[in-house]
């Protein structure tokens, strides 16, 4: 056995929540209550031949995914009670930065609509409304708009609520969506006669994937999460038949693989994609015949990663199998494992998507951190058809095209100057039509702001870009307060877009910037590749060496920076709060996943066995164990001075589970030797993503600039 867990229980225990005396915020406050300090409950284990200690190990809620433990109930409780005692002296300050956000956001407002078969579908927001409704009318233009789904009134009385699927049949008659009303991530399929506007009686619970109709408008396809809540499984439900009753058409066995379905863009075929952060497989299933046999695309093999569409009895496939930046290739459907290269893999071109319509497709890439949108025909596929964009930095791709037909192509567009932008762009023509630019009541003025990539030394003299937005007139002398915002993990770019939210920071002589550290792909595969698993340590070095060069640029100074890291960006938080304190003047770490020798050697998480290639396996692998050990936050934390942080979670979160942060802060205020602010805020009723709903979330940012601001001692 590689793991051995020994509990000591408690002769007496202590009570739950010494009283120790923990200052308030730095600028002149009321004096607060003394700060909530958890007790410590002797718990090792031994991994490895090393024996761990975890202290706060009883914040753990055995019952888990039930939280019902009263000794961590009351823990949390007190450290929200805190969190709002600390806050309160800055009560006006989130109310005045709430109603900037608020004010630029236009409440009464509408989707661009979009044509999908015989209807036209968009969502409003009224005015004052958390939440959307769904509308429909006629193509042929005869016809008036019909509510097909109220969010609004789904949502009444509820602390959280999330739609995270609706899914219209192929004849535009029936309706599946999913509902969440907790955060849990555990959501219920509904259905509707939307020909009647009358719900049905089907009702699935416990899934978590998307809705995909067969064909024939009778059946749906969907995925049931398991005990660990993991999708592993595929289901059809007739409807108007038992839910125990449904057929399970496909099992994953590989407990780190999950499953996701989706339809062709032709819609002749069900796809049953499965694979973990670093190999996938996938299965065709006739959309008209749910119970024949999946068809193996190709099997699976370590590392390598695929996606298939289909055109004209055509495979197209979009891979990493000889190139890390992908490339395209084709096979027939009778010999689907047989591939041939159509477009090949580059170094200067990083292919982040490939869409398939009748008469062309579209590759999505980037080119030295800048998208691109490409259309080419099948008759000459190896001829670019870039789509021009009017900046020189900005973030596009395709919007919502919903038909396999399209004479025009919806896309997005924003820059960090420049609000989100809906184009229309006539394939025939090559011509973009703007159909839609965000609108920003209170006022706004592109060219009040400036925008920047720049390129920052890493340690081993790799240049990390990092974007940058700041108003006009802002001073380059190192005395200009920054907030430096980032992610580095997965693979994923945080895109350098437009934010009205952070407008308010920006506004009041703050430079606004994102790192692009290795960890995301901003610069092709081979960047992500560099940040993951033994290499994780460029991501931390990355954004610790970003925010050296910043300053020796003067474009602030040590002491003036915020830092912001949400999830995995949270990670990073941790380990640079542990390395370099000197730098920050304040930390925002949202739900951050720090307990990460605890989190990935417990495989009855939900996401545990699906991260492994992301990180490593600690559980098999000493040297994955050692080097994971040497960054993990909650295991660096020393008596040394740390400064201001804010601390959030979600209590029913099942991606970064609330006992981590909640561990953590525990730990920080038992060991650091300094009383600077230490917050934690948890949500009771919401999950990773924090609270539902516009205002709710809105308010929540407030709380954490006035944090940044008063920290900082930025001019209100």
């Amino acid at each position: 056995m590689f793991l051995a867990a020994i509990a000591t229980p408690l002769v007496a225990s202590p009570p739950l929540l010494a009283q120790q005396k923990d200052a308030a915020l730095t600028s002149p406050t009321p004096a607060l209550p003394a700060a909530p300090v958890a007790e410590k409950r002797p718990h090792e284990t031994v991994l490895h031949g090393k024996k761990l200690s975890d202290p706060y190990h009883w914040l753990k809620d055995e019952s888990y995914p039930v939280i019902d433990d009263k000794d961590v109930l009351d823990y949390v409780k007190a450290e929200n009670a805190y969190f709002d005692a600390a806050m309160k002296p800055h009560a006006a300050l989130v109310e005045t930065l709430f109603q900037e956000m608020k004010g630029r956001i236009k409440e009464a407002d509408s989707s661009v609509p979009q044509k999908d078969g015989d209807w036209v579908y968009w969502v409003e927001y009224e005015e004052g409304a958390e939440y959307k409704k769904w509308y429909r009318r006629p193509a042929s233009g005869s016809g008036d708009a019909v509510l097909i789904l109220d969010e609004v009134a789904m949502a009444k009385d509820k602390e959280y609520f999330r739609l995270s699927d609706v899914s219209i049949s192929p004849n535009g008659r029936l309706m599946a969506y999913a509902v969440d009303d907790n955060g849990s991530e555990r959501f219920e399929v509904r259905f509707t006669d939307l020909a009647s506007g009358k719900p049905l009686p089907d009702v699935i619970p416990g899934t978590l994937s998307s809705l995909v109709w067969t064909a024939n408008n009778d059946a749906l396809l969907y995925g049931l999460a398991n005990e660990n809540w993991r999708t592993d499984n595929v289901h059809v439900h007739r409807l108007g038949t038992p839910v125990s009753e449904d057929v399970r058409i496909y099992k994953e066995a590989d407990i780190g693989f999950g499953v996701g379905i989706g339809k062709t863009a032709d819609d002749a075929y069900i796809v049953i994609a499965t694979g973990d952060n670093e190999t996938s497989e996938v299965y065709l299933l006739p959309a008209d015949e749910p119970g024949a046999e999946p068809m193996l695309v190709s099997a699976r093999q370590k590392g390598r990663e695929y996606s298939v569409d289909v055109r004209e009895k055509t495979l197209y496939i979009y891979t990493n199998d000889d190139h890390a930046n992908f490339r395209v290739a084709t096979a027939s459907l009778d010999k689907p494992g047989e591939w041939k290269t159509l477009i090949p893999g580059s170094d200067a071109t990083y292919i982040t998507g490939l869409a398939i319509f009748r008469d062309y497709f579209v590759l999505e890439a980037r080119e030295q951190g800048v998208d691109q949108v490409d259309i080419r025909k099948y008759n000459a596929p190896l001829t670019p058809g870039r789509i021009t964009f009017p900046e020189a930095t900005y973030v596009a791709g395709l919007g919502d095209n919903p038909e396999y037909h399209q004479d025009k192509l919806r896309l997005d567009y924003e820059s960090m100057v420049t609000p989100d932008t809906v184009f229309d762009f006539d394939v025939a023509s090559k011509k973009l039509e703007t159909l839609k630019v965000q609108e920003i009541p209170s006022g706004y003025n592109h060219d009040d702001y400036v925008t920047e990539l720049v390129n920052m030394p890493a340690r081993d003299g790799t240049p990390v870009p990092v974007s940058l937005v700041y108003k006009k007139g802002t001073p380059r002398d190192g005395s200009a307060p920054m907030h430096l915002y980032v992610y580095g993990s997965y693979g994923y770019r945080v895109p350098p877009g437009f934010s009205t939210t952070r407008l308010s920071l920006v506004d009041r002589g703050m430079i606004y910037a994102i790192a692009h550290v290795r960890g995301g792909d901003d610069l092709g595969r081979a960047w992500y590749l560099a940040g993951k698993t033994t290499a994780r340590k460029n991501t931390f070095n990355d954004f610790i060496d970003v925010a050296k060069g910043l300053i020796a640029a003067k474009y602030t100074s040590a002491g003036k920076i915020s830092i912001e890291g949400r999830s995995a960006g949270g990670q990073v938080m941790g380990v640079v709060y542990n390395e370099a304190p000197e730098l920050w003047g304040a930390v925002l770490a949202g739900v951050p996943f720090v307990d990460v020798i605890n989190t990935m050697v417990d495989e009855t998480l939900p996401l545990t066995p699906g991260e492994w290639p992301e990180w490593g396996n600690p559980i098999t692998d000493q040297a994955a164990f050692d080097f994971m050990l040497s960054y993990s936050p909650y295991d660096n934390v020393t008596a040394k001075a740390y400064p201001p942080m804010l601390v959030s979670a979600g209590l029913n979160d099942p991606r970064v589970t609330y006992w981590e942060p909640a561990k953590w802060v525990a730990k920080l205020r038992a060991t650091r030797t300094n009383d600077a602010a230490l917050l934690l805020r948890t949500n009771m009723g919401a999950g990773h993503a924090g609270k539902s709903g516009r205002w709710g979330a809105l308010r929540e940012d407030a709380e954490e600039f006035a944090f940044v601001l008063t920290q900082l001692g930025v001019e209100q």
